[in-house]
Protein backbone atom coordinates (compact mmCIF):
# COMPACT_ATOMS: atom_id res chain seq x y z
CA UNK A 1 0.00 0.00 0.00
CA UNK A 2 1.09 3.45 -1.14
CA UNK A 3 1.81 5.87 2.31
CA UNK A 4 1.79 9.23 0.59
CA UNK A 5 0.19 10.18 -2.82
CA UNK A 6 -0.36 12.66 -5.20
CA UNK A 7 -3.42 13.35 -6.86
CA UNK A 8 -3.36 15.84 -10.13
CA UNK A 9 -6.58 17.67 -11.11
CA UNK A 10 -7.65 19.21 -14.12
CA UNK A 11 -9.48 22.22 -12.14
CA UNK A 12 -11.02 23.36 -15.31
CA UNK A 13 -12.74 20.50 -16.65
CA UNK A 14 -16.35 19.79 -16.44
CA UNK A 15 -19.55 22.24 -16.69
CA UNK A 16 -18.86 23.84 -13.42
CA UNK A 17 -14.52 24.29 -13.65
CA UNK A 18 -13.29 25.15 -10.47
CA UNK A 19 -16.31 26.05 -7.94
CA UNK A 20 -17.07 22.28 -8.31
CA UNK A 21 -13.74 20.66 -8.08
CA UNK A 22 -11.72 22.50 -5.71
CA UNK A 23 -14.02 22.36 -2.90
CA UNK A 24 -14.43 18.51 -3.50
CA UNK A 25 -10.32 18.58 -3.32
CA UNK A 26 -10.15 19.97 -0.06
CA UNK A 27 -13.00 17.60 1.31
CA UNK A 28 -10.64 15.18 0.29
CA UNK A 29 -7.49 16.25 2.11
CA UNK A 30 -10.01 16.25 5.25
CA UNK A 31 -10.91 12.20 4.53
CA UNK A 32 -6.97 11.25 3.73
CA UNK A 33 -4.24 12.61 5.64
CA UNK A 34 -1.55 11.01 3.73
CA UNK A 35 -2.82 13.23 0.09
CA UNK A 36 -1.01 15.70 -1.34
CA UNK A 37 -2.67 17.23 -4.33
CA UNK A 38 -1.59 19.11 -7.92
CA UNK A 39 -4.73 21.24 -8.89
CA UNK A 40 -4.02 22.30 -12.81
CA UNK A 41 -5.83 25.40 -13.70
CA UNK A 42 -6.08 29.49 -13.48
CA UNK A 43 -4.08 30.21 -10.35
CA UNK A 44 -6.88 33.15 -9.25
CA UNK A 45 -10.07 31.01 -10.15
CA UNK A 46 -8.34 28.58 -7.94
CA UNK A 47 -7.12 30.97 -5.40
CA UNK A 48 -10.98 32.31 -4.90
CA UNK A 49 -12.14 28.85 -4.35
CA UNK A 50 -10.13 28.05 -1.79
CA UNK A 51 -10.98 28.41 1.55
CA UNK A 52 -8.71 29.93 4.47
CA UNK A 53 -7.99 27.06 6.16
CA UNK A 54 -6.25 25.49 2.43
CA UNK A 55 -4.89 28.91 0.88
CA UNK A 56 -1.43 28.41 1.68
CA UNK A 57 -1.43 24.30 2.40
CA UNK A 58 1.53 22.27 1.57
CA UNK A 59 -0.64 19.74 0.46
CA UNK A 60 -1.77 21.72 -2.38
CA UNK A 61 0.27 22.52 -4.74
CA UNK A 62 -0.86 24.86 -7.98
CA UNK A 63 0.09 24.85 -11.79
CA UNK A 64 -0.92 27.83 -13.77
CA UNK A 65 -2.48 27.64 -17.07
CA UNK A 66 -5.58 29.54 -18.51
CA UNK A 67 -5.99 27.07 -21.52
CA UNK A 68 -8.44 24.45 -21.49
CA UNK A 69 -10.26 21.96 -23.59
CA UNK A 70 -13.83 22.51 -23.61
CA UNK A 71 -16.88 20.13 -24.51
CA UNK A 72 -16.84 20.76 -28.02
CA UNK A 73 -13.37 20.50 -28.81
CA UNK A 74 -12.42 18.32 -31.02
CA UNK A 75 -9.86 15.47 -30.32
CA UNK A 76 -7.58 16.96 -32.72
CA UNK A 77 -7.28 20.42 -31.13
CA UNK A 78 -7.20 18.87 -27.48
CA UNK A 79 -4.17 16.95 -29.08
CA UNK A 80 -2.46 19.49 -31.32
CA UNK A 81 -3.26 22.58 -30.32
CA UNK A 82 -3.69 22.65 -26.55
CA UNK A 83 -0.90 21.64 -25.25
CA UNK A 84 -0.62 23.82 -22.41
CA UNK A 85 -4.36 22.76 -21.56
CA UNK A 86 -4.99 21.92 -18.07
CA UNK A 87 -6.55 18.53 -19.01
CA UNK A 88 -2.72 17.64 -20.84
CA UNK A 89 -0.47 19.18 -18.40
CA UNK A 90 -2.53 17.57 -15.27
CA UNK A 91 -1.39 14.03 -17.10
CA UNK A 92 1.79 14.90 -17.97
CA UNK A 93 2.12 15.01 -13.87
CA UNK A 94 1.34 11.44 -14.23
CA UNK A 95 3.56 10.60 -16.77
CA UNK A 96 6.69 12.56 -14.86
CA UNK A 97 6.29 10.29 -11.72
CA UNK A 98 4.75 13.19 -10.01
CA UNK A 99 1.69 12.15 -9.20
CA UNK A 100 -0.07 8.70 -8.77
CA UNK A 101 -2.95 9.40 -10.68
CA UNK A 102 -5.04 11.88 -12.44
CA UNK A 103 -9.07 13.45 -12.05
CA UNK A 104 -10.76 15.26 -14.65
CA UNK A 105 -13.86 16.18 -15.47
CA UNK A 106 -13.52 17.28 -18.89
CA UNK A 107 -14.39 16.15 -22.57
CA UNK A 108 -14.21 12.32 -22.62
CA UNK A 109 -13.03 11.71 -26.43
CA UNK A 110 -9.87 14.62 -25.56
CA UNK A 111 -9.28 12.62 -22.25
CA UNK A 112 -9.41 9.54 -23.86
CA UNK A 113 -6.84 10.39 -26.72
CA UNK A 114 -5.13 12.80 -24.56
CA UNK A 115 -4.04 10.41 -22.09
CA UNK A 116 -3.19 7.38 -24.27
CA UNK A 117 -1.02 9.75 -26.01
CA UNK A 118 0.72 11.04 -23.42
CA UNK A 119 0.81 7.75 -21.48
CA UNK A 120 0.66 5.20 -23.76
CA UNK A 121 -0.71 1.84 -23.00
CA UNK A 122 0.59 -1.23 -21.24
CA UNK A 123 2.93 -3.59 -23.79
CA UNK A 124 -0.09 -6.64 -24.44
CA UNK A 125 -2.73 -4.23 -24.43
CA UNK A 126 -4.02 -2.87 -27.65
CA UNK A 127 -6.52 -0.30 -26.03
CA UNK A 128 -7.34 1.01 -23.32
CA UNK A 129 -11.38 1.17 -22.13
CA UNK A 130 -13.30 3.04 -20.07
CA UNK A 131 -14.21 1.11 -16.89
CA UNK A 132 -16.91 2.29 -13.79
CA UNK A 133 -18.88 0.75 -10.97
CA UNK A 134 -22.42 0.17 -11.46
CA UNK A 135 -24.87 -0.37 -8.88
CA UNK A 136 -26.15 -3.77 -8.59
CA UNK A 137 -29.03 -5.85 -6.31
CA UNK A 138 -26.48 -7.31 -4.33
CA UNK A 139 -23.73 -4.30 -4.61
CA UNK A 140 -21.81 -3.07 -7.59
CA UNK A 141 -20.57 -4.63 -10.56
CA UNK A 142 -17.57 -3.27 -13.24
CA UNK A 143 -18.85 -2.79 -16.53
CA UNK A 144 -16.19 -2.10 -19.79
CA UNK A 145 -16.21 -0.27 -22.06
CA UNK A 146 -19.05 2.35 -21.69
CA UNK A 147 -17.68 4.35 -24.48
CA UNK A 148 -14.12 4.89 -25.97
CA UNK A 149 -13.93 2.15 -28.28
CA UNK A 150 -17.00 1.53 -30.32
CA UNK A 151 -15.20 -0.88 -32.67
CA UNK A 152 -13.71 -3.69 -31.73
CA UNK A 153 -12.70 -7.05 -32.45
CA UNK A 154 -13.11 -10.08 -30.14
CA UNK A 155 -8.94 -10.24 -29.15
CA UNK A 156 -9.90 -6.89 -27.54
CA UNK A 157 -12.94 -7.76 -25.56
CA UNK A 158 -10.99 -10.46 -23.68
CA UNK A 159 -8.52 -7.95 -22.82
CA UNK A 160 -11.31 -5.92 -21.27
CA UNK A 161 -12.79 -8.90 -19.48
CA UNK A 162 -8.88 -9.56 -17.92
CA UNK A 163 -8.34 -6.44 -17.29
CA UNK A 164 -11.80 -6.03 -15.23
CA UNK A 165 -10.87 -9.23 -13.65
CA UNK A 166 -8.22 -7.72 -12.03
CA UNK A 167 -9.87 -4.57 -11.22
CA UNK A 168 -12.65 -6.77 -9.50
CA UNK A 169 -9.98 -8.31 -7.93
CA UNK A 170 -8.01 -6.28 -6.41
CA UNK A 171 -10.33 -3.11 -5.15
CA UNK A 172 -12.95 -5.55 -4.45
CA UNK A 173 -11.18 -8.84 -2.53
CA UNK A 174 -12.71 -10.74 -4.94
CA UNK A 175 -10.84 -13.98 -5.53
CA UNK A 176 -12.19 -14.92 -9.01
CA UNK A 177 -14.48 -12.53 -10.53
CA UNK A 178 -17.23 -13.76 -12.34
CA UNK A 179 -17.31 -12.38 -16.10
CA UNK A 180 -20.29 -11.89 -18.35
CA UNK A 181 -20.07 -11.01 -21.68
CA UNK A 182 -23.41 -8.77 -22.98
CA UNK A 183 -25.90 -10.14 -25.21
CA UNK A 184 -29.38 -9.94 -26.67
CA UNK A 185 -30.38 -13.45 -25.02
CA UNK A 186 -28.40 -16.13 -23.09
CA UNK A 187 -28.67 -18.92 -26.12
CA UNK A 188 -25.57 -19.71 -27.74
CA UNK A 189 -27.09 -19.34 -30.95
CA UNK A 190 -28.03 -15.07 -29.71
CA UNK A 191 -26.10 -12.32 -30.71
CA UNK A 192 -23.72 -11.41 -33.94
CA UNK A 193 -20.16 -12.73 -34.83
CA UNK A 194 -18.50 -10.78 -32.95
CA UNK A 195 -19.79 -11.75 -29.86
CA UNK A 196 -20.37 -15.28 -30.54
CA UNK A 197 -16.27 -14.93 -31.19
CA UNK A 198 -15.61 -13.00 -28.17
CA UNK A 199 -17.82 -15.80 -26.30
CA UNK A 200 -15.54 -18.76 -27.71
CA UNK A 201 -12.34 -16.89 -26.76
CA UNK A 202 -13.60 -16.17 -23.10
CA UNK A 203 -14.88 -20.19 -22.52
CA UNK A 204 -11.23 -20.84 -23.65
CA UNK A 205 -9.61 -18.55 -21.18
CA UNK A 206 -8.63 -19.23 -17.57
CA UNK A 207 -11.39 -15.85 -16.84
CA UNK A 208 -14.13 -16.98 -14.16
CA UNK A 209 -16.47 -16.60 -17.34
CA UNK A 210 -20.07 -17.60 -16.82
CA UNK A 211 -21.61 -16.92 -20.27
CA UNK A 212 -23.84 -14.06 -21.86
CA UNK A 213 -25.60 -12.12 -19.53
CA UNK A 214 -28.89 -9.89 -21.19
CA UNK A 215 -29.55 -6.30 -19.96
CA UNK A 216 -31.67 -6.73 -17.37
CA UNK A 217 -29.14 -9.19 -15.63
CA UNK A 218 -26.29 -6.66 -15.00
CA UNK A 219 -28.50 -4.72 -12.12
CA UNK A 220 -29.44 -8.38 -10.67
CA UNK A 221 -26.01 -9.00 -9.43
CA UNK A 222 -25.18 -12.18 -11.93
CA UNK A 223 -21.41 -10.74 -12.58
CA UNK A 224 -18.81 -9.20 -11.01
CA UNK A 225 -17.40 -7.70 -14.19
CA UNK A 226 -19.50 -7.03 -17.84
CA UNK A 227 -17.81 -6.62 -20.88
CA UNK A 228 -19.14 -4.94 -24.10
CA UNK A 229 -18.23 -2.71 -26.64
CA UNK A 230 -18.22 1.21 -26.53
CA UNK A 231 -21.34 1.64 -28.10
CA UNK A 232 -23.36 -0.74 -26.16
CA UNK A 233 -22.00 -0.01 -22.98
CA UNK A 234 -22.15 4.02 -23.16
CA UNK A 235 -26.08 3.49 -24.21
CA UNK A 236 -26.79 1.39 -21.42
CA UNK A 237 -24.78 3.76 -18.66
CA UNK A 238 -26.87 6.48 -20.31
CA UNK A 239 -29.85 4.76 -20.18
CA UNK A 240 -29.32 3.79 -16.43
CA UNK A 241 -28.70 7.34 -15.44
CA UNK A 242 -32.22 8.57 -17.70
CA UNK A 243 -34.19 5.41 -15.87
CA UNK A 244 -33.16 6.72 -12.52
CA UNK A 245 -33.73 10.75 -12.77
CA UNK A 246 -36.78 9.87 -13.74
CA UNK A 247 -37.98 7.39 -11.05
CA UNK A 248 -36.55 10.25 -8.69
CA UNK A 249 -38.54 12.75 -10.73
CA UNK A 250 -42.14 10.78 -10.58
CA UNK A 251 -41.66 9.98 -7.19
CA UNK A 252 -41.38 13.59 -6.16
CA UNK A 253 -44.39 14.48 -8.14
CA UNK A 254 -46.33 11.64 -6.98
CA UNK A 255 -45.70 13.05 -3.35
CA UNK A 256 -47.23 16.19 -4.10
CA UNK A 257 -50.55 15.36 -5.16
CA UNK A 258 -52.35 15.63 -2.23
CA UNK A 259 -52.05 16.41 1.14
CA UNK A 260 -52.21 12.44 2.58
CA UNK A 261 -49.51 11.71 0.37
CA UNK A 262 -47.13 14.61 1.04
CA UNK A 263 -47.39 13.29 5.16
CA UNK A 264 -47.18 9.25 3.44
CA UNK A 265 -43.98 10.86 1.70
CA UNK A 266 -42.57 12.63 4.76
CA UNK A 267 -42.84 9.59 7.13
CA UNK A 268 -41.33 7.17 4.15
CA UNK A 269 -38.10 10.08 3.84
CA UNK A 270 -35.57 7.63 5.60
CA UNK A 271 -36.76 4.71 3.10
CA UNK A 272 -36.43 7.31 -0.21
CA UNK A 273 -33.17 9.02 1.27
CA UNK A 274 -31.43 5.51 1.80
CA UNK A 275 -32.76 4.21 -1.80
CA UNK A 276 -31.21 7.76 -3.34
CA UNK A 277 -28.26 7.07 -1.69
CA UNK A 278 -27.99 3.64 -2.93
CA UNK A 279 -28.79 4.56 -7.19
CA UNK A 280 -27.65 7.91 -7.33
CA UNK A 281 -25.69 7.78 -10.88
CA UNK A 282 -23.30 10.36 -8.55
CA UNK A 283 -22.17 8.26 -5.95
CA UNK A 284 -20.62 5.68 -8.57
CA UNK A 285 -19.28 8.94 -10.37
CA UNK A 286 -15.12 8.64 -11.57
CA UNK A 287 -14.34 5.97 -14.59
CA UNK A 288 -11.40 4.19 -15.10
CA UNK A 289 -9.32 4.67 -18.46
CA UNK A 290 -7.81 0.92 -17.53
CA UNK A 291 -5.06 -0.08 -19.71
CA UNK A 292 -2.74 2.83 -19.56
CA UNK A 293 0.55 3.19 -17.74
CA UNK A 294 -1.17 5.49 -15.35
CA UNK A 295 -3.85 6.04 -13.58
CA UNK A 296 -6.58 8.92 -15.26
CA UNK A 297 -10.22 8.87 -13.81
CA UNK A 298 -12.92 10.43 -15.74
CA UNK A 299 -15.50 12.59 -14.20
CA UNK A 300 -19.05 13.45 -15.25
CA UNK A 301 -18.60 16.49 -16.71
CA UNK A 302 -21.80 18.05 -15.00
CA UNK A 303 -20.79 16.45 -11.35
CA UNK A 304 -21.36 18.92 -8.00
CA UNK A 305 -18.98 18.52 -5.45
CA UNK A 306 -19.83 15.27 -3.64
CA UNK A 307 -19.99 13.63 -6.81
CA UNK A 308 -16.59 15.04 -8.22
CA UNK A 309 -15.03 13.71 -4.66
CA UNK A 310 -16.73 10.06 -5.34
CA UNK A 311 -14.38 10.29 -8.49
CA UNK A 312 -11.46 11.52 -6.30
CA UNK A 313 -12.14 8.86 -4.20
CA UNK A 314 -11.49 5.79 -7.06
CA UNK A 315 -8.30 7.71 -8.06
CA UNK A 316 -7.22 7.92 -4.35
CA UNK A 317 -8.46 3.95 -4.42
CA UNK A 318 -6.03 2.96 -7.27
CA UNK A 319 -3.35 4.85 -6.76
CA UNK A 320 -3.27 2.93 -3.08
CA UNK A 321 -2.70 -0.71 -4.90
CA UNK A 322 -1.00 0.67 -7.90
CA UNK A 323 -3.66 -0.40 -10.36
CA UNK A 324 -2.01 0.27 -13.85
CA UNK A 325 1.47 -2.00 -12.11
CA UNK A 326 -0.81 -4.85 -11.18
CA UNK A 327 -2.78 -4.49 -14.67
CA UNK A 328 0.40 -5.24 -16.63
CA UNK A 329 1.72 -7.89 -14.35
CA UNK A 330 -1.52 -10.17 -14.69
CA UNK A 331 -3.37 -8.71 -17.95
CA UNK A 332 -0.80 -7.65 -20.35
CA UNK A 333 0.79 -10.66 -19.59
CA UNK A 334 -2.15 -13.33 -20.16
CA UNK A 335 -3.93 -11.75 -22.58
CA UNK A 336 -1.11 -10.13 -25.33
CA UNK A 337 -1.85 -10.29 -29.33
Amino acid sequence: MVKDLTLAVDVMGGDFGAPVTVPAVERLLCLHQEVQTILVGDEAQIASCLSRRWRHSERIQVIHTEEQVFSEDPVSVALRQKKRSSMRLAIEQVRDGLASAVVSAGNTGALMAVSRHVLKTHPGIERPAILSAMPTQTGHCHMLDLGANVDVSAEILLQFAQMGSVVAQHLDGIERPRIGLINIGEEDIKGNALIKKTHVLLQNSTLNYIGYIEGDRVFLGHADVVVCDGFVGNVALKFSEGVAHLMAQRIRAEIQTSWLRRILGAMAFPIWNGLKRQMDPANYNGASLVGLSGIVVKSHGGAGQASFLNALGVAYKEAQVNMPEIIARHAGAQVSL
